[in-house]
């Protein structure tokens, strides 16, 4: 017997028996064996003469179950027809393709004598099921043992099948010893081998020396260099296979319009799209979702729309493209009626799906729903079987705020790729918690991951933050290893990194050898020598971004507004929001607005700020009227910054900073009543005032002062250098300024306050932790005070050390006594 199944009965005797007797199932439940059945009649030679009346072609192409496969099988047997190798062969393929690629095999074994046919069907049936191991086994079985010679069929799924290098180029000696080299479709296979690891000049070669390429060859070649991000190659083996008068078909199509969309290359994409329309190709499945990705990463979602809307037939790829075009282009609202629309069409959703899913809900702060996707997921059980579908709820959760929720998810990922730790990473460094993802990615070291592009890009700005330079520079040592550094996205992090840790040379350093094609190194650079006070520099880059052909974008200008607001450069400011507007077509929005608020405050023009907010054409923000209210505060003008502090408790009371703000001006002017009723109103709202703190980094460790605190090993040791500045301080005539004290309380008392500021803890412990006359840098999460200011300039010039401090708005380098802010900030 060849076969022993159990959902069947094969019954010792048929003469006599209706085929419907013998298979009771065949008649009720399966017709696709009906019509076979009718075909036998009863006669005096039994069940091995009826057989013959069977239509096998037609019962192959009707078995869809793998139920069906098993009777039909039992029917080859039954009839004598199982010792034919081509039958035999039959149901290999079949069992391969319904999924059962043990059942495969068991019908390959009973095969007594099996030919090239037969091997080729086992090994493509190991390759169909993604049994890539197996399949390589079983042609080195049927090469070393069967004595037969495989021939041009066997090799394009044992090459498809090859999991390294080393296997292929195996494969390929073999393909020369048999003379298969010149066959099409070995030598397309070889291609494609190649190609996928990465050998494109092997492929090349290959492509090359071939006496005749098919459709196949020329897809293979281009489909090659888009996947491994040459576009310009495959634009070129295209512009070849014009020449040549080969015409394009869907599978070359579908290739080329990522690459397209890659280079931005609006024209030739269009015109694919014609020619797709002109030969009758627009409306095959696979080229329209293709045409729809691409308009999407051109922001053209009126040319996807259109593609999407005259598709004959949309599968949930389809669906899945024209909701991800609007979500990725930052249209949330359209995305998910999208979504909605798609539920009445039968298809059901899957994991890409719900990845754009996640991504809508967290643009649209929408956490209620957030929580129905994750559940949805959990029930789907994707969140065990598919990390993707685990990432984009880190991501979701990461996006909407909610970090505990993001890290629980995490954690219970049964497999974490690399992604899930950036996403982790990304999401802690994006909600302001470094200090967290500084600690994800020392885990993510410790589990033996390697780090790729996205994990640099995600932990650099998280260095920034905290200032931990030394920590910063070991991960640049690492990139220079891998030769990262000079990625246009890493590198640009590494110059921000720099720039935001103090070390302004070094960004400038880095920021001449990565490529400046693009505005994103300009924006890092100019920014951070705005933060710096060194307004002129960034406005002379501005020039020389311009000259470059370099378009700058809404970044560029918010970092050029900036830098001016820092130095007081008013008619500069003027100038850069004219250029924005009528050189570049660039419409302000509300950051820009804030920026000219925070420009004219500073400079003391309070008149004009508020009659700029006046004249705005969009609503105020928080941002707008907490920049009119900080420049109140900066020049004393009270009426204003409670008109001011009006405004901005209407369109957001839950920002405690400001409450803050306006406290410290009624304290400022000696107006307790004031400080104690802005303080009752906070605290009315369950309000709780920012700590201060400040950090140093020394000997690879970050340590984080609050005012105050005496927590700190070295407390002792600290507080007695602030002592001894004081002294020192105080012999060359620094008078402490009391009215940076907020509390209603004694001189004394006042001046112990005022010592223990939380800069002034962080740069005591420096100099008793680092050698004589090194520099100093401290990081401040809020706004350096007026005495602490005074203090360290007196502190820089007593030590001959240079400090240099980052408080929440710019950097303070103190040198020699002076202050490289000229004490504008």
């Amino acid at each position: 017997m060849y076969v022993q199944l159990s959902s069947f009965l094969l019954v010792p005797t048929y003469k006599g028996r209706h085929i419907s007797r013998i298979f009771p199932l065949l008649q009720g439940r399966c017709l696709l064996f009906s019509a076979a059945a009718n075909s036998l009649h009863r006669t005096s030679d039994g069940y091995e003469n009826n057989a013959k009346k069977f239509n096998f072609d037609r019962l192959f192409k009707s078995c869809t179950q793998l139920e069906h496969a098993k009777r039909l099988h039992a029917i080859v047997v039954v009839s004598g027809k199982a010792d034919n190798i081509f039958f035999s062969s039959k149901l290999v393929n079949l069992y391969a393709y319904l999924g059962n690629v043990s059942l495969s095999r068991h019908t390959f074994n009973q095969i007594a004598k099996k030919d090239v046919f037969t091997w080729n069907s086992m090994v493509s049936a190991y390759v169909r099921s993604g049994h890539f191991r197996e399949a390589i086994d079983c042609f080195y079985q049927f090469f070393m043992t069967s004595g037969l010679r495989p021939d041009f069929y066997t090799f394009p799924p044992v090459l498809k099948a090859c999991k390294n290098l080393l296997d292929g180029m195996r494969m390929h000696c073999l393909v020369l010893k048999l003379g298969l080299e010149w066959d099409v479709f070995v030598t397309a296979s070889l291609v494609h081998m190649y190609t996928r690891f990465g050998f494109l000049g092997s492929a090349r070669k290959l492509f090359n020396d071939m006496p005749v390429r098919d459709m196949g060859s020329w897809n293979a070649m281009i489909s090659g260099y888009c996947q491994n991000g040459n576009a310009a190659e495959a634009l070129d083996v295209l512009n070849e296979m014009k020449l040549e008068g080969i015409t394009m078909d869907p599978v070359t199509v579908v290739s080329i319009l990522p690459i397209c969309a890659q280079l931005d290359d609006t024209l030739n994409g269009m015109l694919i799209h014609l020619y797709a329309i002109k030969h009758g190709l627009e409306f095959d499945l696979f080229v329209s979702n293709a045409l729809i990705n691409m308009y999407s990463k051109f922001g053209q979602l009126e040319h996807a729309q259109k593609v999407f809307n005259h598709m004959v037939e949309r599968d949930v790829v389809s669906w899945n493209s024209i909701i991800a075009a609007y979500e990725q282009n930052d249209d949330p609202h359209t995305a998910l009626g999208l979504y909605y629309n798609m539920k009445p069409t039968g298809l059901n959703p899957d994991y890409l799906t719900l990845v754009s899913l996640s991504s809508i809900v967290a643009q649209l702060s929408d956490s209620r729903n957030g929580k129905s996707v994750h559940g949805y997921v959990l029930r789907r059980g994707w969140l065990l079987k598919d990390v993707i579908s685990g990432n984009s709820i880190v991501d979701m959760y990461s996006k909407l705020g909610i970090m505990d929720s993001a890290r629980a998810v995490f954690e219970a990922l049964p497999v974490k790729d690399v992604v899930s730790w950036n996403t982790l990473i990304t999401g802690y460094a994006q909600n302001g918690l470094s200090s967290d993802a500084i600690e994800v990615y020392d885990m993510m070291q410790e589990c033996n991951i390697t780090p790729n592009q996205a994990t640099w890009v995600s932990i650099l700005p998280a260095y920034s933050n905290v200032g931990a330079l030394q920590q910063g520079m070991r991960v640049h040592g690492r990139l220079i290893k891998n030769n990262l550094y000079l990625d246009i996205f890493v590198g640009t992090c590494l110059i921000d990194m720099y720039g935001k840790c103090g070390k302004l040379g070094d960004a400038m350093s880095l920021f001449l050898e990565v490529p400046k094609t693009t505005s994103v190194p300009w924006n890092a650079i100019i920014s951070c020598h705005g933060i710096h006070g060194h307004a002129e520099k960034a406005l002379k880059l501005f020039r020389e971004m311009r000259e470059e052909g370099v378009k700058p974008d809404h970044i560029t200008f918010v970092s050029l507004l900036s830098a001016c607001s820092h130095a007081g450069l008013v008619d500069e400011g003027q100038w850069c929001f004219h250029v924005m507007q009528a050189e570049y077509g660039i419409q302000p929005i509300l950051k820009h607005y804030g920026c000219m608020v925070d420009l004219f405050g500073r400079a003391g023009h309070l008149e004009m700020a508020y009659d700029f907010i006046k004249s705005m054409p969009v609503k105020p923000d928080a941002s707008i009227w907490g920049a009119l209210l900080g420049a109140c505060r900066i020049h004393g003008n009270i009426d204003l910054a409670t008109f001011a502090s009006d405004r901005l408790f209407e369109v957001d009371s839950e920002n405690v900073g400001y409450y803050v703000l306006l406290s410290n001006m009624y304290a400022n002017t000696g107006k307790w009543e004031g400080v104690d009723k802005v303080r009752a109103l906070a605290r009315d709202r369950g309000l709780r005032k920012t700590p201060g703190w400040s950090s140093i980094e020394v000997n690879n460790k970050v340590d984080v002062f609050y005012t105050g605190n005496r927590s700190h090993p070295s407390s002792e040791e600290i507080y007695k250098e602030l002592r001894n500045l004081t002294d020192k301080m105080k012999s060359l005539g620094y008078t402490p300024d009391y009215s940076f004290v907020l509390q209603d309380v004694e001189e004394d008392e006042k001046e112990h306050i005022l010592m223990s500021h939380s800069e002034r803890l962080a740069i005591a412990f420096g100099i008793i932790s680092t050698p004589p006359k090194t520099p100093i840098r401290i990081f401040k999460n809020l706004r350096v005070c007026g005495d602490c200011h005074n203090a360290t300039k007196l502190i820089s010039k007593i030590t001959e050390r240079e400090i240099i401090v980052r408080d929440s708005n710019r950097f303070h380098h103190f040198k020699d006594g002076v202050c490289s802010c000229g004490d504008y900030w």
